[in-house]
């Protein structure tokens, strides 16, 4: 089994920061690409950014320029480094990671359970 915790929500005024971490754990051979996804209320559920193994990043534009995202590769860990929030940045966010488990031949989708980011003054 592989597991995904993320960390690091809460409520932050716009303007503010918030870093977000992903901790993986299980039954790990190889970790290919890792990525942040949010929800917000009555809408679905959209990539904010995704990193490869090798260090390439994707942005949404909406958060392109204010957003980071970072991996280690030995921990298997992936951060979102969130800067100059905005009302419109709050959601659930989630880690996603593609996992090639031990004793497996192909790489899966995990998920987290989330974590809430709210920016509200």
């Amino acid at each position: 089994q592989v597991q995904l915790v993320e960390s690091g929500g809460g409520l932050v005024q716009p303007g503010g920061s918030l870093r977000l971490s992903c901790t993986t754990s299980g039954s790990i051979r190889s970790l290919n690409r890792m990525a942040w996804y949010r929800q917000a209320p009555g809408k679905e559920r959209e990539l904010v950014a995704r990193i490869t193994s090798d260090g390439n990043t994707k942005y949404s534009d909406s958060v392109k320029g204010r957003f980071t995202i970072s991996r280690d590769n030995a921990k298997y860990t992936v951060d979102l480094q969130m800067n100059s929030l905005k009302p419109e940045d709050t959601a659930v966010y989630y880690c996603n990671a593609e996992v090639l488990p031990y004793g497996g031949t192909n790489y899966l989708f995990y998920w987290g359970q989330g974590t809430q980011v709210t920016v509200s003054s």
